[in-house]
């Protein structure tokens, strides 16, 4: 269920993207600390691909981001990533070394291939989220009402309903 998950989460994305222009998708917002839409979508598109690219060595890193400024400004660019995200999701689970530098210091904790694409997901819904305050300034731009919402959240919004 992870995977679909995940697949149905960048979709959503790829969907929102399909409705911007190119300005809106650059244009940075007082509400998201001056970033842009683009720029969060990078963020979330690159931590993917960290762990894609770092899954064979089994040390992944997540500060070792490209920050590859053609993802925030080019929708074409950044959907074309985003589909090769969902081509490559697929792999067996293994056990993966997490690296992380905080206050000079080197952290390392074992994790799982498994874990860090949940880990993924609750991080791009959480930037989809923060999209989705910019999005609402766009009334030409659908958005689903789920978009940028955890999934527990929806279950429990679901649950209420009945």
């Amino acid at each position: 269920m992870l995977i679909p998950s995940i697949n149905n989460c960048l979709k959503e994305l790829i969907d929102l993207l399909n409705q911007l222009s190119q300005v809106e998708y650059s244009n940075s917002f007082a509400e998201l600390s001056n970033a842009s839409i683009g720029e969060h979508t990078r963020h979330i598109i690159e931590m993917f691909q960290c762990l894609e690219n770092q899954y064979d060595s089994g040390l992944l890193n997540y500060d070792k981001r490209e920050r590859n400024i053609r993802i925030q400004t080019d929708i074409a660019f950044a959907i074309e990533n985003i589909v090769l995200i969902q081509r490559n999701l697929d792999k067996k689970n293994k056990n993966i070394e997490l690296l992380q530098v905080i206050d000079g210091e080197e952290i390392r904790i074992g994790s799982n291939y498994f874990r860090e694409l949940l880990y993924n997901l609750e991080h791009c819904i959480h930037h989809q989220a923060l999209i989705k305050v910019a999005i609402l300034q766009y009334e030409t731009v659908v958005v689903d009402p789920n978009f940028g919402v955890a999934r527990s959240t929806i279950e429990y919004r679901n649950q209420c309903a009945q």
